[in-house]
């Protein structure tokens, strides 16, 4: 039944009348940084919306979009100079101070409620206790949204699962169940730009074949034989990185971060606290020295295979490569995923899912009696095999 127009309006923080009141904000601690954005209409606090740059209330559905320029685009995408920034040289409006709860068992750092005063970690789900001291880090200046909304993350992370080979039976039913939860997180990755020029000496490999005679079981036989001419070769090459990207965590494996990408760093978007709303965004761990020696070690590889393809024929052996790294620049951005910690005989196993891709990406438990149970029909087969064999 609807109001009467002499009905008097509901109370400030209340949902508008026929729908769900929506529950009272937690109180926040003194000093607390966390971003908030209650909803104009009934006061509930709003969330973004993955794949529609917006935030909306779950409780009277109201929607208010995160805007921004073109021109604002580009500013919040520059890259600070690296060696400025290895020499403790950024400007101010660079730092930023926030609270972050500190996972004793695999080192992640979350940033959480700050109201809540316990909570599980997303990467290991051990129970961790909310830090409050603060810490002044770089602060992100880009932020790729979430495009996967977490049903859509389910359902790439359930596919996979239901592919893998002697899987156990609860881990299965762990992939078709709707209670396995996703949770939503932020990971920081430093992109690292450099021009690069680089000389190397090594050899270039010719294959040719010589024909041989050999005598095998009493017969004689023709062969050809392959066998490389090796010729000293040096060179130039150079290249150009544009948004090398390096995990700026220790909570997830390096090859896990290897395997979600590629990343649409295209649709990066300046950093506004709102695209957070809802979701819980990771400290860096990585230090930018340290994640600018990875990202060096990452452009070497390439660097590499740019030398061997100089090189050319059908072997190459480089010897030596010495590059000279110039206009390095770096940024610091969050990129998203859903993540599911799966415990399975006291071991923790962990499934993520590109928020943007659905790749997806994971460790898994194996079935001891599956496998035991798959070799011993394989014996089984073989020894039908050669019974019948032998039998002929």
């Amino acid at each position: 039944m609807s109001p009467s127009d002499d009905t008097p309006p509901p109370p400030p923080g209340a949902a508008p009348w026929g729908q769900p009141t929506p529950p009272a904000p937690a109180p926040e601690p003194a000093g607390s940084d966390e971003h908030r954005f209650p909803c104009e209409n009934c006061g509930a606090q709003l969330r973004f919306a993955p794949g529609q740059r917006r935030l909306t209330c779950q409780y009277c559905g109201h929607e208010q979009d995160i805007p921004y320029t073109e021109a604002e685009r580009d500013t919040a995408l520059e890259a600070y100079d690296l060696r400025e920034a290895l020499a403790n040289h950024l400007p101010p409006q660079a730092m930023e101070e926030h609270r972050v709860l500190s996972c004793t068992n695999c080192g992640a750092q979350v940033e959480f409620d700050p109201a809540q005063h316990a909570a599980q970690c997303p990467f290991c789900g051990s129970p961790v206790v909310t830090d409050t001291g603060t810490q002044r880090q770089i602060k992100p200046g880009a932020v790729l949204p979430f495009k996967l909304t977490e049903r859509e993350a389910h359902d790439a992370m359930r596919g996979w699962l239901g592919r893998l080979w002697f899987a156990p039976n609860k881990l299965k039913e762990y992939a078709r169940s709707d209670g396995s939860r996703l949770d939503g997180l932020y990971v920081p990755y430093w992109s690292f730009d450099s021009d690069t020029r680089s000389r190397y000496r090594g050899e270039r490999g010719d294959a040719y074949y010589e024909t041989r005679t050999v005598t095998r079981n009493g017969k004689t036989e023709t062969e050809r034989v392959r066998k490389i001419r090796w010729t000293p070769v040096s060179g130039r090459v150079a290249r150009d990185f544009r948004d090398m990207l390096v995990m700026a965590s220790q909570s997830l494996p390096r090859n896990f971060a290897h395997s979600l990408e590629p990343w649409m760093l295209g649709e990066l978007a300046p950093y506004n606290p709102q695209y957070l709303s809802g979701f819980r965004a990771e400290g860096y761990t990585v230090q930018l020295p340290e994640g600018h020696v990875i990202g060096v070690q990452r452009m070497d590889e390439v660097i590499r295979q740019d030398v061997r393809r100089d090189i050319g024929g059908d072997e190459q052996r480089v010897h030596s490569v010495d590059t000279d790294h110039d206009n390095e620049k770096f940024k610091h951005v969050l990129l998203p995923i859903w993540m599911a910690a799966y415990r399975y005989r006291d071991k923790s196993y962990r499934f993520i899912v590109n928020g943007q891709t659905g790749k997806v990406q994971g460790e898994r438990p194996w079935s001891a009696w599956k496998i035991a149970g798959a070799v011993v029909l394989a014996l089984i087969v073989a020894g039908v095999v050669v019974y019948f064999t032998q039998g002929k």
